[in-house]
């Protein structure tokens, strides 16, 4: 008797194949493709259920309209990111690479909660009880209401959380947690799915907020299956160069509040410290003008921060110049310098160019163009732009300036900062921004002679 076909479908995207493969060819998953005929947990029929007069359906008009309560974690950048503080029963998902400091910066979270009289129970299941008391008692954060936790079963945890009633609870980290109800091993996407459905069930029926940690891939991502980022409530990315001490909390996702929000935090020798004010961790520290340096303002969410931007311009004479970027985009400079070289003038086809920006910041936006091209033609002109000017705007192949958005936020916080001389879309064009640069920059005989050529 010949044996029936078996068929293999991923539990994702329902992707379908006559033999296993670890990696579904569709949605590019590991480890979601499974038998057809496997019990899926998915019944054929339900029998409907009588809802009862508390559950059932209301207008929405009827709902009230309460705002959510937030906790304040004690930490104000931390609560920036989440829209004023922690919302009772959310389920918040940390990302970053490893080493950038999470588990550091919420133990820090975890000791604030606790130095209100707050129980706190932190579960790690990546270090043991002893390595998590040694960093808290580097970093001041030893409390009596700090309960600690070394588990990886799923089913301990909630025993965990049955017996100490915290008022938070932080878990460290979801990749590393397993449930016995369920096969794969630890960090696959069956496991991670079940522990963070279960972990956000009992936030929601106990009002209880949880912190979960998640690990990230080579790309960046958040590792394990994308329901996970589905369903939390909140996903923060931690980001930060381990080469500088500045780290930078973004909401991805966030059902509380705004997700153009941005926390900055610098981690010091006894933990991390966040930076209510950063407008000067990007800004060089010479007190006398140097050619090749532009000072722009950024919007990192709603946030303004001051950058500088430096250029250096070497002769060569090597038949390819090399063009060297840290910090922006290679492809944007690139545009800049051959608009340089046609709308401005300036020859920059036999000259080495290397762009950095100061701190470590990485300017994405459009609105830097102009900062750049600055800096570039000082460079190449060795003529120096003085402290006191600063620039943004967008730069089009036309050479023409265009605004950028938060135009009115970003000349404001220049006003607050000290900068007398703003160069923005009012100037038109490129040529004519280098020439009130260079105007704001020279001497009155100076002034004087250029007048007369």
């Amino acid at each position: 008797m010949a044996k029936a076909a078996v068929t293999y479908r991923c539990t994702e995207c329902g992707w379908t194949t006559v033999k296993w493969v670890g990696r579904c060819g569709e949605c590019q998953e590991w480890g979601t493709v499974a038998e057809a005929s496997a019990p899926t947990g998915v019944l054929r029929a339900l029998k409907p259920v009588v809802v009862g007069a508390d559950r059932a359906a209301r207008a929405i008009t009827s709902v009230g309209t309460e705002p959510a309560e937030r906790r304040p974690s004690g930490i104000g950048e931390f609560d920036r990111v989440l829209g004023g503080g922690i919302v009772p029963g959310a389920a918040i998902l940390l990302s970053g690479e490893p080493g950038v400091g999470k588990s550091t910066l919420l133990l820090e979270v975890a000791s604030r909660a606790a130095s209100e009289g707050r129980p706190v129970l932190y579960v790690s299941a990546e270090e043991s009880v002893s390595q998590v008391r040694m960093r808290a008692e580097r970093t001041g954060a030893l409390h009596d209401q700090l309960f600690l936790a070394s588990e990886t079963d799923l089913a301990t945890i909630i025993g965990q959380i049955d017996a100490v009633r915290p008022s938070l609870v932080i878990v460290d980290s979801v990749q590393t947690v397993s449930s016995g109800s369920t096969e794969g091993i630890a960090g696959g996407p069956s496991q991670v799915r079940e522990v963070a459905s279960t972990l956000i069930r009992v936030a929601k029926e106990r009002d209880l907020p949880i912190l979960i940690v998640g690990h990230v891939t080579k790309d960046g991502s958040i590792a394990g299956p994308r329901l996970l980022e589905h369903l939390v409530d909140v996903v923060c990315q931690f980001e930060g160069d381990r080469q500088t001490a500045l780290r930078f909390v973004r909401a991805l996702k966030n059902r509380f509040g705004p997700t153009d929000e941005v926390g900055c935090f610098e981690m010091v020798g006894d933990g991390i410290a966040e930076v209510p004010d950063p407008s000067g961790l990007f800004l060089s520290r010479t007190t006398t003008p140097v050619s090749g340096t532009c000072v722009t303002v950024a919007m990192e969410g709603r946030r303004p921060l001051p950058v500088e931007v430096q250029a250096l311009v070497v002769a060569t004479t090597a038949p390819n110049p090399r063009r060297v970027t840290n910090g922006v985009d290679s492809s944007r400079v690139a545009m800049l310098l051959a608009v340089l070289e046609r709308r401005a003038g300036i020859r920059l086809g036999d000259k080495d160019v290397y762009v950095s920006t100061v701190g470590g910041v990485r300017l994405a936006e459009p609105g830097a163009d102009l900062a750049i091209a600055l800096a570039v033609a000082s460079a190449a002109t060795d003529r120096a732009i003085p402290h006191t000017l600063v620039a943004f705007g967008e730069i089009s192949l036309a050479g023409e300036i265009r605004p950028v958005t938060s135009g009115k936020q970003r000349a404001t916080e220049a006003t607050r900062l000290g900068f007398s001389t703003r160069i923005d879309e009012r100037a038109a064009t490129v040529r004519e921004a280098l020439r009130v640069a260079f105007t704001a920059a020279a001497t009155p005989r100076e002034r004087e002679l250029d007048a007369a050529f």
